[in-house]
């Protein structure tokens, strides 16, 4: 370690001593020597010096007494006081007012020159920094093998924890990723982490501890572990969504099937439950790069119409898993709902859990976990119906009508599919004759070509309705 005032006085070649009854800090490290002989040196002076003078401008008690308050002042170690030139000993006015400041004060004798006392402190600060960096390379090694040998960040984490003598803990999307201290109270002192992400990627480290450039290294090097990590998740959830894709859509299917969901971790001879996670349209590039939480490691994911999909493999229910993550995504930041499918086996049991989860988020909640399916439920997840050309070719006539005309006729079919077609009841909550709610439905067959009243088509308009209504709510044309 570098030189302290104690080890400095106790060099016998320099014949240093301590006069006065100041004692002040004898293990404070001193950063250098600082010979001057100025009236007033607090302007060249940065704390923690031992300052050097023979006295030659403090020729009267005033002089002197401001000297040391100045020097004080500039939060030096000690004065070193050489006599032989300018004064025989310390001048009683120096020496009381550093002994009312408790700044040590030591006679230089006449043979001692400042040159072999600068020397000495400079020599040692020399050989403090080559040991800082060679304990810093060595660190650097130690932490690079700790990550590169299989550990990961939990091994580096705990690595760096040992070389600063303190708890760490490192904390992502206001998740805590990793943790060698639980419980641990007291203040932590924050270092942002950059990812390139808006994570609020956070390292801790309990206080107090040893501060050492060993910090900023392990700093870069877990930014570029988790930016690594960050691109590995979007390359693989971009490969998987592919395939599960094909599967929802039933392009694959049969063996095929099974050993494409192989290759992503999905073992189709077990249950397989799937999850969606639906962001607002701002926040979807997020769900490439999103770290799961705990509990879900094993979990299969891609990316399906810029929705996460999550396999959850032998999960009898998922509200609980739902929970979980919904509870994360809320921590993150992320304005999210989830949708929770059954769990079934083989790749027909992944496909119809994917509708199930698919239809639940139409609900709209943070959490929506699994209905039974109907008829309409599997057309609305359907990919394959071209439900916005069913919509449009319905409800065009009607919705340019109204806009041309000031008519309401959009309005009177919700309302008359709403109440099960009964033209008085439709009367009555419109505050319309009920000739003029036949009127207006006789223009819908008009212009539509589809009968309300017909069973067939009150299903084809009232499903059209549907897909604008989500259409709508989800922000899309």
């Amino acid at each position: 370690m570098a030189v302290s005032l104690a080890s400095l006085l106790a060099k016998k070649s320099l014949h240093l001593r301590i006069v006065g009854k100041a004692a002040g800090n004898p293990d404070a490290a001193i950063t250098w020597v600082a010979t001057t002989e100025l009236e007033d040196p607090l302007p060249f002076l940065s704390g923690g010096e031992v300052v050097l003078t023979t006295g030659l401008r403090q020729k009267t008690a005033a002089a002197q007494r401001r000297f040391v308050a100045r020097v004080h002042e500039a939060g030096v170690v000690a004065i070193g006081f050489a006599l032989g030139l300018s004064h025989s000993k310390v001048p009683p006015a120096f020496l009381n007012q550093a002994d009312e400041l408790n700044l040590p004060v030591f006679e230089i004798p006449y043979e001692t020159p400042f040159v072999a006392i600068s020397r000495m402190v400079a020599d040692a600060i020399s050989a403090d920094h080559y040991r800082k960096l060679e304990r810093l390379l060595s660190d650097h090694q130690a932490l690079s093998a700790s990550l590169l040998g299989g550990g990961g960040l939990p091994a580096l984490l705990r690595t760096l924890a040992g070389m600063v003598g303190t708890d760490v803990e490192l904390s992502q999307y206001g998740a805590v990723l990793f943790s060698t201290g639980a419980g641990t109270t007291g203040s932590w002192n924050k270092v942002p982490i950059a990812t390139g992400l808006k994570d609020r990627c956070t390292l801790a480290l309990a206080e107090p501890y040893e501060r050492n450039a060993i910090v900023d290294y392990a700093q870069s090097m877990i930014s570029l572990e988790l930016s690594n990590q960050a691109k590995h998740r979007t390359a693989q959830r971009n490969a998987a969504g592919q395939i599960l894709q094909d599967i929802v859509r039933g392009t694959l299917h049969g063996q095929d099937a099974t050993l494409r969901l192989n290759t992503i971790g999905v073992d189709t001879a077990r249950r397989q439950l799937v999850m969606l996670v639906q962001t607002a349209t701002g926040q979807r590039p997020a769900l490439r790069t999103l770290p799961l939480p705990a509990g879900f490691e094993s979990t299969a994911t891609g990316l399906v119409d810029d929705r996460l999909v999550l396999v959850v493999q032998d999960a009898e229910s998922g509200e609980r898993l739902g929970e979980e993550l919904s509870s994360y995504l809320y921590d993150a930041g992320l304005t999210a709902t989830v949708g929770v499918g059954g769990s079934y086996a083989q790749p027909n049991g992944l496909r119809w859990s994917y509708f199930e989860a698919k239809e639940a988020l139409t609900h709209g909640a943070r959490l929506n976990v699994p209905q039974r399916l109907s008829l309409t439920s599997l057309l609305m997840a359907s990919e394959d119906v071209p439900l916005a050309d069913l919509a449009a070719e319905a409800l065009d006539p009607l919705s340019e009508f109204d806009a041309a005309h000031d008519a309401q006729l959009m309005s009177t079919l919700e309302t008359y599919l709403e109440l099960n077609g009964s033209v008085a009841a439709v009367a009555e909550t419109l505050g319309l004759h009920r000739n003029s709610v036949r009127y207006r439905l006789a223009q819908i067959i008009e212009l539509t070509g589809y009968d309300p009243a017909s069973t067939a088509d009150r299903v084809h308009l009232w499903l059209a309705l549907t897909v604008r209504r989500l259409a709508a709510e989800s922000g899309s044309s």
